[in-house]
Formats: C-alpha cells, structure tokens, sequence
C-alpha cells in the first residue's frame, strides 16, 4: 500500500470517527457497514487516507477502555484495508495502536505525541511507520485546565520539539515524524487563532505538519449569532478557510470531516499558484 508520506502535498486526511459521542459526528459511522462505506467514500472525494478513531477526544470526554476502543477501530480498519482505503489510527493507545497497524492501517496519529503511553514509541518504531505527533498537555477531561501559556506558539514549538527528541531517542527515523499543533487540545480560542497566525514557525522545525481544524468550536464561536455558536454542520465554508490558509503557510496536510470541498479548495489554490 502507498506511504502517505510520499503523497504530493497538501495532503488531505479524512476523519472516521467510529464513536458514539465525537463532537461533530458521533454515532453517524458507529455501525461496521456505515463505517466502512464512509471510509471508501473519502477516498472517493479525495482524501489521500483516513483517520479512523474509536475513542473521543472532545474537551470534557470520559475515556473509554481499551478493550472497548479495539473493537471499535479493528473491524473497520479491516475492512477498509482489504478494500484498498489507506487509514491511520487515531490512538493514544500503544495497544491499541499495534492492532490497528496489524489490521493494516499504515499511520499511527497520536494526539498526546506519545505522552498518554511510553510504549506508543516502541510500537512505532517497530513497525516503521509514519507517526503523527500532535501537541498534548492532557486527557480530554482536565485539558481546558492546561491551556495556560505565556507565548503559545513558542511553547508548543518546544513541547512540540521535545515529543521530536522523544521519538528520535526511542529509535523512530525523522523521516516517519508528522507535527501538529493540535489545536483545541489545552488551548483556548485566541490560542488557536495565534497558532494559525503564525503556522510558520511550526513548519519551521523542519517536519511535515499536519494541521486540525475541522469544525472546531472556535470556528462555532467566530461565526456566532443571536442562536449562539454556529453549528457543527455549518461550518464547512469556515473550515475551508482554515486549511487554505493552512497549506498557503506551508502546511504538508489537512485533516478535515467534508474531504470534497476541502480538495476542491486546495485544486484551485493550486492553479493558482502555478498561473503565477
């Protein structure tokens, strides 16, 4: 199967999330057939691989159990594999992850970059391949409580440089390393707006990064009206606006929930780019 890490950039991702409480789609793809006819249909519109996840990771989300988080992920993946569709875990789970990758998904995104289990490393290394490394203070329940910074994007660049170390010290070539600022994660709106501001400096530690803005609730929040924040499902247009922005400061991906639109976003940035 194709390394994603070979795929010209802007890579897109598409998000499966195969769970009943994920803040945009929870529920829609808990069944196997709906799961895996949404993967195939990602791959359709674009998507150059797709993040398949069985454990919620919303600001305020209890943790379900391993036991509970495979049975979710494994079947699908399964699946999706067999049917050609490329898929990444999205797991801070080492065990989690090595059966995901045994069921033959080919990314492992982590979203505490190895922080939640010290034996993600070894797993990664392993196996050999791609590992995302997103900026992580905490599991979802305490995480608002960790959104303290003084310079939140000098900051998250040395965590982020320090997950890096990490990785290197465990035996996982630079090469498979994929940042992300993780935005949401233990940061607040105007962190989130400041990160975005300045993706540069991001891309600047020398790795592929992987930008997440898809639908988050500081979009809900700009786009506010006198019936409160803007949906869930309406904020594909504002979505769209982040990853142009995203891939114009150099970012390698997206990962987003509305794959089509967001391709059909990044071909005409593209065109443009290449009328100049």
């Amino acid at each position: 199967m194709t390394d994603p890490l070979t795929a010209a950039s802007p890579v897109v991702v598409g998000v499966l999330n195969v769970t009943p409480d994920s803040f945009s789609d929870g529920g829609r793809y808990a069944s196997l057939d709906a799961a895996v006819t949404h993967g195939v249909q990602l791959i359709t519109e674009g998507a150059n691989f797709v993040d398949v996840g069985g454990e919620s990771t919303r600001p305020g989300a209890e943790r379900v159990d391993a036991a509970t988080e495979r049975a979710r992920v494994v079947p699908v993946i399964t699946e999706l594999a067999a049917a050609g569709v490329p898929t990444s875990i999205d797991t801070t789970r080492a065990s989690v992850a090595a059966a995901a990758l045994s069921a033959g998904a080919v990314v492992v995104n982590d979203v505490s970059g190895g922080l939640a289990d010290r034996d993600m490393v070894r797993v990664v290394a392993d196996a050999g391949c791609p590992w995302v490394l997103m900026h992580w203070r905490g599991h979802s329940e305490r995480m608002r409580d960790l959104a303290v910074y003084t310079d939140v994007v000098k900051e998250v660049c040395a965590e982020l440089g320090a997950r890096v170390d990490a990785a290197l010290a465990g035996g996982v070539a630079a090469h498979r390393l994929i940042l992300d600022p993780g935005l949401g994660f233990a940061k607040t709106a105007e962190h989130n707006w400041r990160l975005s501001a300045r993706l540069d400096q991001v891309v600047a530690l020398g790795f592929p990064v992987l930008f997440g803005a898809s639908r988050k609730s500081y979009l809900g929040s700009l786009l506010a009206d006198t019936r409160g924040p803007r949906p869930v499902d309406e904020r594909a247009a504002a979505t769209i606006a982040t990853t142009l922005l995203a891939v114009d400061a150099g970012a390698w991906g997206v990962r987003v929930h509305d794959v089509r639109a967001n391709v059909d976003a990044i071909r005409v940035w593209q065109a443009t780019k290449a009328a100049r």
